[in-house]
């Protein structure tokens, strides 16, 4: 059950929710809330403080419109409300905001509620869309296992009662599917040793352990007059808590003697393939590994050779040039060193011959055998007339597989078997069709993770454009380092040439990491260049890019220097939001870390911003950096000052080296954090 946070709770409760998971939250939390009649949020569950990630203290109270609602879908949301208002129930797909800001899809039911003065008000109940695809497609797996299986498989409760029963099943028992349900073993076919094997399916339920290939022998009403045998096997089931919600049983009959034997062998072969594809493939969200695990698993156990092979224009969605029709091979596997599928490589590519069948296979998304007079189609020349002849001698049976997923055409996998071992029959070829459906899958989410991190990627470098311009009086370096290659960040520096020769130097760090940060640094960096060719004071500037902040997101935060250099007069102005203190390097060596107002980081509303002046005499450095430069867990702020400052010494060297310099020794392993650094030095006096 999932309870709320009301604000008719006692004051001296704290704003908290609390809830209790039952079955139907666990598979699919559902947000429910409470809307009064002036459509203030007057009650706020569990599940949908984890869903929206709002805490009761942030919505209670407040015009659920205003924190909820997408600006574009005000009119929507007054509509919907009048109509619930007059007594209406209506539902439909909704987005609905996110605290972080993003919009999050839900499936949406909104009933009239009285509110607690009695007024007309609103009951919202909410589902997110992806997690209701997730269970559909989850179900529609049950679904087609239960119902196209040729294997008997059933579901029993922990009264060991069925619940649910397949045709083969049932066509195996001789009992209608239906007259099994709520039934014991015992009661719908006691001729088979029932209470031996309720014996052990009751050991399995205990033990939580599998029991594969336990033999049965007796006569059903399918055929009362002769014995037959059959292969059991039966798992417990616990949901994701680990309780016990029953066992499912799959039966084979193995009557017809050995043949019978090994197809329940290979039946069980074949089950432990699927769950070995199921922790094997999709370990990572690399593309290149995700191929090489499909590989993995088909060689050899299922296949002698497996290539998988990748469209150009899934690889390069946003390259308007790759060509259609053209395959590039990310993972093969080809033992026999002496056939001549061994010398095609991965990284190859194939362009996909007009009429053959692999257009076919993925224009129709369809699997399909392959033949030796498919060949010839395939590969050209002479390579075409040596692998027809490999095939035509060694090649005992072949197939082409698509790799569809969210109904889209990734690529193809191509599997062979030897001939002296068993061509590939009906149920081999579901198997492997099977695998390479749930590998689609994976490729799938791993070619997206990929698209996404590159363009994020692609924002950051954009944004962190760190060509610093020539300016008078000043010679400029910096560096950026992120602290992952597979993640960016919101760290940033810059110089703008201001009026009179001056120059305006600015760095910041905005909390936290991902395609998000960058954006909001982006915004930052764009503002600070528009408002410094305005002439605008360091505390000016500061309180602008508080202000721009806030308008990103209630809890987004960010650090920042700002300091203006005058070449004139040889002073500096600075001003700070919650930044570390920067350096300053007289000539003689001496490093003092400037102690003016450190001011409140951008976006927590102090806007008290102010200003520090300060001399910066012939051959001086001024040093800005962020805090992963001088943070990390091994040592604290004072230790990594001192460390900086030490650093900071014989700066008589070129500056990209000192840049180098500073970096090596505070940083001698990978950075913990991003880091941006940036140093500016006054020229010494001419002679």
């Amino acid at each position: 059950m999932d309870t709320y946070q009301s604000t008719s709770e006692s004051p001296d409760q704290p704003l908290t929710a609390v809830g209790y998971a039952g079955v139907l939250r666990e598979l699919l939390p559902m947000a429910l809330w409470r809307e009064d009649a002036d459509g203030r949020i007057v009650e706020w569950s569990l599940a949908a403080q984890e869903l929206l990630g709002y805490r009761p203290g942030a919505v209670l109270g407040k015009p659920a419109a205003e924190v909820l609602v997408p600006r574009g879908n005000w009119g929507l949301a007054d509509d919907l409300t009048r109509r619930v208002h007059s007594g209406e129930t209506v539902g439909g797909t909704l987005s609905v905001q996110h605290r972080d800001g993003h919009p999050v899809t839900m499936e949406m039911w909104i009933l009239p509620a009285a509110d607690p003065r009695g007024r007309p008000g609103a009951m919202l109940i909410a589902v997110e869309t992806s997690q209701v695809l997730r269970m559909r497609d989850s179900l529609a797996a049950l679904e087609s296992l239960f119902t196209q299986s040729p294997i008997g498989l059933a579901t029993l409760g922990p009264d060991l009662r069925f619940l649910r029963v397949n045709d083969a099943l049932a066509r195996m028992n001789g009992v209608p599917a239906a007259q099994h349900m709520g039934r014991r073993l015992t009661e719908v076919v006691p001729g088979v040793n029932a209470a031996a094997l309720e014996a052990m399916m009751q050991r399995v339920l205990d033990r939580g352990e599998a029991v594969l290939d336990a033999r049965r022998t007796g006569r059903t009403p399918a055929d009362p007059d002769h014995d037959r045998t059959w292969s059991c096997s039966y798992a417990p089931l616990r949901d994701g808590a680990g309780r016990r919600l029953g066992l499912i049983a799959s039966l084979i009959d193995i009557t017809d003697g050995q043949r019978a034997l090994v197809e329940a062998e290979r039946a069980r072969r074949r089950f432990a393939v699927l769950a070995e594809a199921g922790e094997r493939i999709g370990t990572t969200l690399d593309l290149r590994q995700t191929a090489e695990e499909i590989v993995e698993v088909l060689v050899p156990r299922l296949a002698d050779s497996a290539d998988v092979q990748i469209l150009e224009t899934v690889l390069a969605p946003d390259d308007a040039s790759a060509p259609h029709g053209l395959l590039r091979r990310l993972a093969a596997a080809f033992p026999d060193p002496t056939a001549p599928t061994a010398k095609l490589a991965v990284g190859q590519t194939f362009q996909i011959p007009l009429g053959s069948v692999y257009e076919q296979v993925i224009t129709e998304a369809r699997a399909m055998n392959l033949y030796t007079s498919d060949v010839p189609a395939l590969i050209k020349g002479s390579r075409a007339e040596s692998l027809r002849r490999y095939l035509g001698t060694a090649v005992g049976s072949a197939r082409l597989i698509p790799l569809v997923a969210r109904g889209k055409v990734l690529g193809a996998v191509s599997v062979t078997r030897l001939k002296g071992r068993e061509p590939f029959d009906e149920q081999d070829c579901v198997l492997m069709d099977e695998v390479v459906a749930r590998a689609a899958l994976n490729i799938d989410n791993a070619r997206l993770y990929m698209s996404q991190r590159e363009a994020a990627l692609t924002l950051q470098r954009s944004l962190t454009n760190n060509a610093l311009p020539e300016v008078p009086g000043l010679e400029l370096t910096g560096r950026y380092l992120p602290a992952s290659d597979h993640d960016v960040g919101g760290d940033w520096y810059d110089a703008i040439r201001l009026s009179g020769g001056r120059t305006g130097l600015v760095i910041g760090d905005v909390m936290g990491h991902g395609i998000h940060a960058a954006a909001v640094m982006g915004q930052l960096r764009t503002a600070v260049r528009t408002l410094a060719r305005h002439d605008i004071p360091p505390e000016h500037m500061l309180r602008s890019l508080d202000e721009v902040v806030a308008d990103v997101g209630e809890d987004e935060m960010a650090t920042c220097v700002y300091a203006v250099h005058d070449p004139v007069t040889g002073e500096c102005v600075l001003a700070r939001a919650g930044h570390p203190p920067p350096a300053v390097v007289l000539p003689g060596g001496a490093v003092t870390f400037l102690d003016g107002p450190a001011g409140t980081p951008l976006g927590t509303g102090g806007r008290e911003f102010r200003t520090e002046r300060f001399a910066l005499p012939p051959g001086s450095v001024l040093a800005l950096y962020t805090d992963g430069l001088i943070e990390s867990r091994e040592r604290d702020l004072d230790q990594g000052m001192a460390r900086l400052a030490d650093a900071l010494q014989g700066l008589d060297r070129p500056l990209d080296e000192v840049c180098d310099s500073i970096l090596v020794r505070l940083l001698p392993t990978a950075a913990q954090d991003d880091v941006a650094l940036l140093l500016a030095r006054t020229p010494q006096p001419g002679p």
